[in-house]
């Protein structure tokens, strides 16, 4: 069992909590950090959580074996850099960082420090898209030659906090906070971008932002994709990989549409899981040095380098290939 700290207890925060406590064999949290503990007293004491409003009580505290932090996007660099200084593995809610060079500083500080380093991309654990991996894998698909993803979720708008209005904090519209979720699956199946066009078009400001984001993409095998979400409509996720020998499909969390050439469209249908409580408990094993993450620190990376070449873009109207200056 993995003793570990959370460090912020918003909505998702908790949602991580719940996720785990009581109900793992893996991971339990024993201490919660948050600016303000008395907006906590009641969920700490449900949970038996001991509240600090420093990271680095937490970090100091001997039964802390490691950490997770739900925090705003700009702090997740050094508070990893503290915690790996500190010997604790690290779970990260996405994004991992803003910039190619300080995922890289993340990536290099817990390497150095010989700890485990995760980040919060649940819906790779969905089974839609763990058979959507196995279709492209496989080969069955021929040779791929693009992908499309849209993801929407209004939970912006229904639960709303002020640091993610903020441009610094949460560039590029909604990319930080669904939109980024797309970008990790186009490289969990394609690999990294080359290069990518993006733009963002808003109709209102904060705090009831109507925006879109639009991007298309040159992946460094050569296939293609587009990407889009929207922060106020209805939750939607959508995935199709398109190769010369068919195209796969996956529809939210539970489905998967194959169309193969001669060949009626076949729709298979999965058991829901718990992703969130699947993502923990595999932190829990990579923390305990059991298996890797299943997300590599390289892939965390190359996701990180095309959100930072996705923002220049949206600035600039122009191409941007991923890594240049």
């Amino acid at each position: 069992m993995i003793n570990a700290a959370i460090v912020g207890l918003g909505r998702w925060g908790r949602n991580i909590v719940n996720a785990v406590q009581d109900k793992s064999e893996r991971l339990r949290f024993v201490r919660g950090v948050v600016r303000r503990p008395e907006t906590a007293v009641d969920f700490a004491a449900q949970h038996g959580l001991e509240l600090s409003t420093g990271l680095s009580d937490a970090l100091a505290d001997p039964r802390v074996q490691a950490v997770a932090l739900v925090t705003p996007h700009s702090q997740h660099v050094e508070q990893i850099i503290a915690s790996a200084g500190a010997g604790k593995a690290v779970f990260c809610e996405k994004p991992l960082a803003l910039t190619r060079a300080d995922a890289e500083r993340a990536v290099n500080a817990c390497r150095k420090a010989g700890v485990a380093l995760a980040v919060g991309t649940d819906k790779r654990i969905w089974p839609s898209m763990r058979e959507l991996k196995r279709a492209v894998e496989s080969g069955m698909l021929g040779e791929v030659l693009h992908v499309e993803g849209h993801f929407s979720n209004e939970s912006s708008h229904r639960f709303h906090v002020p640091w993610r209005d903020s441009a610094a904090e949460s560039p590029g519209g909604g990319m930080t906070a669904t939109g980024i979720h797309v970008l990790d699956a186009f490289v969990n199946l394609l690999g990294p971008v080359r290069r990518v066009q993006a733009q963002l078009v808003s109709r209102q400001p904060a705090p009831d932002m109507l925006d879109t984001v639009s991007a298309i993409f040159e992946f460094g095998n050569g296939a293609s994709g587009a990407l889009s979400t929207i922060r106020v409509t209805p939750f939607y996720w959508r995935i199709h990989v398109f190769g010369d020998k068919g195209s796969a499909e996956a529809l939210g969390e539970t489905e998967l549409v194959l169309r193969m050439t001669g060949e009626k469209p076949r729709h298979q249908s999965f058991e829901p899981v718990d992703a969130l409580r699947l993502e923990l408990d595999a932190f829990a094993d990579a923390a305990a040095g059991r298996v890797p993450f299943p997300v590599s620190t390289v892939q965390m990376i190359d996701t990180v380098a095309a959100l930072e070449a996705m923002n220049r873009a949206m600035e600039s109207t122009a191409a941007v290939v991923v890594g240049g200056r």
